[in-house]
């Protein structure tokens, strides 16, 4: 290559590398799209407490065993190991698109033994020639460059999708880690409930026992006959069949809880039989209304970046509308003489630039840039959907929550009343003014007014979770 021919070529290179950027990239620029939204949620926000620790919500309930449960689920769930691990191959890959808009470069190096065949083309040519020598080591050393110049952004556009879907894999570590916690703090309340309806059915065992003793002393007596005898033994043989359901519910919510914190079934097991009372259930604020999802919930966020990757992957497809063009460069030294490989008689060069364009490929581009939009109007639908969903989750988690604990309210003054009907009961029995029959209905509403008391107060806390999953974690007010 001539001197001119060089100086030219490195002209031409310079140009293209100061166009470049001020080209801009082809295709479309993400805006977030729009969404009708109210500006607060139908069933209001409840009422105490203006927000929740930003990631620590379960703070809230008060419970000193269910902040570690979370903080131990947090710390050694395998789902969000793998959560953690895909975002660390997405950031990866991110980085990887990055590079490709950088120069590559590479040193190489080398050294030869050659042995000429005489009968080759080349060695019978020359082997008849003064000096042939059909032995010889050969030394090489060198660096070479290339560069494929971003002239229309395609290589950009792949970057923003690249970074873009690295943010949605962030979004989901943090949407797994908020289930996660969700899903553990649901587990720990659901095994406080069984733990209480358990205590329910035994105390109300232990008043059949007690009454079925009544029964036996008054048949004795000849007050009371063989008939109420058995209806007071089955009354307690009915309680005593309540209790191996709800034993193995609460064995299934420990072995859930287990693989939730990382351990196998049973692990923790000790430490969470001893029975504790149902935490009161925390009040939770809206704090910002529906549009608020778009920033918290990180299936949203996580929606919306991948919405991201798919408006970029579609500018990386018109790209392949226009040419390409690189350049590349070799300087090295190359010598079948080890002391000359220094000199500059070894010295080699070369600089060249390439074009490609796939210029009669544009009806399998047009193809390609209509899939890329296509992808984009799934994940346009995607996110519209997750904003609508999570509003929903919310609107009904806000909800049951408000009736739940109106309910506990009734249930609380239910059991009085049915507390005090039941001590009437047996007294009016033991006189002889009723029959077994009204104690009998006593005792069932009862038992069945305090397992739904239990059940509802640990359902209250169940929908204070769900509501604080619903909203997207912890935030600060």
């Amino acid at each position: 290559m001539t001197q001119i021919s060089r100086l030219a070529l490195a002209c031409c290179a310079a140009l293209l590398a100061a166009v470049s950027p001020a080209a801009g990239a082809v295709g479309p620029n993400y805006r977030q799209p729009y969404i009708s939204l109210t500006p607060t949620y139908l069933s209001g926000p409840m009422t105490g407490v203006a927000g929740a620790p930003s990631g620590a919500w379960w703070d809230s309930f008060n419970d000193p065993v269910l902040t570690w449960v979370v903080a131990q689920a947090l710390a050694e769930n395998l789902d969000i190991r793998r959560a953690q691990a895909r975002l660390l191959q997405a950031r990866a890959q991110a980085g990887g698109a990055g590079a490709a808009l950088l120069p590559l470069g590479e040193a190489t190096g080398g050294v030869s033994d050659t042995s000429q065949s005489l009968v080759s083309p080349i060695g019978a040519l020359l082997h008849h020639l003064p000096g042939f020598e059909r032995q010889f080591d050969q030394y090489q050393l060198g660096t070479q460059a290339s560069w494929d110049i971003d002239l229309f952004g395609g290589l950009s556009r792949e970057r923003q999708s690249a970074v873009a879907q690295a943010n949605a894999s962030a979004a989901d570590l943090a949407a797994v880690r908020v289930n996660i916690a969700a899903d553990s703090a649901d587990a720990y309340l659901q095994i406080r409930a069984f733990q209480a309806r358990i205590a329910v059915t035994q105390r109300q065992e232990g008043i059949q026992q007690d009454l079925l003793a009544l029964v036996r002393r008054r048949a004795a007596q000849g007050v009371a006959s063989d008939r109420e005898t058995h209806e007071a033994a089955a009354i307690l043989e009915g309680v005593q069949a309540g209790l191996p359901p709800l034993n193995a519910g609460l064995q299934a919510q420990f072995n859930r809880l287990d693989v939730l914190m990382g351990a196998q079934p049973g692990a923790w097991r000790a430490r969470l039989s001893t029975p504790a009372d149902i935490p009161s259930a925390p009040s939770v604020a809206s704090a910002g209304g529906p549009a608020a999802l778009l920033r918290r919930r990180p299936d949203v966020v996580a929606a919306e970046q991948r919405m991201i990757a798919a408006n970029a992957s579609v500018g990386a497809a018109i790209a392949d509308y226009y040419p390409k063009i690189s350049i590349s460069g070799l300087l090295g030294v190359n010598s079948i003489y080890a002391s000359q490989i220094f000199t500059g008689s070894a010295l080699e060069s070369q600089i060249g630039a390439g074009l490609r364009w796939r210029l009669f490929d544009f009806g399998r581009v047009d193809a390609e840039v209509a899939q890329a939009r296509g992808r984009y109007a799934e994940s346009l639908a995607a996110w519209r959907g997750a904003v609508l969903q999570g509003a929903s989750e919310v609107e009904t988690a806000f909800s049951d929550l408000a009736e739940r604990q109106a309910r506990a309210k009734v249930l609380v003054r239910q059991i009085d009343d049915l507390e005090a009907a039941r001590r009437q009961a047996q007294q009016a029995y033991e006189a002889g003014v009723i029959s077994l029959i009204e104690v009998r209905d006593a005792d069932r509403e009862l038992l069945i007014a305090s397992d739904q008391l239990a059940q509802t107060r640990a359902d209250a806390d169940r929908a204070a979770v769900a509501a604080f999953r619903a909203l997207g974690g912890g935030w600060i007010s």
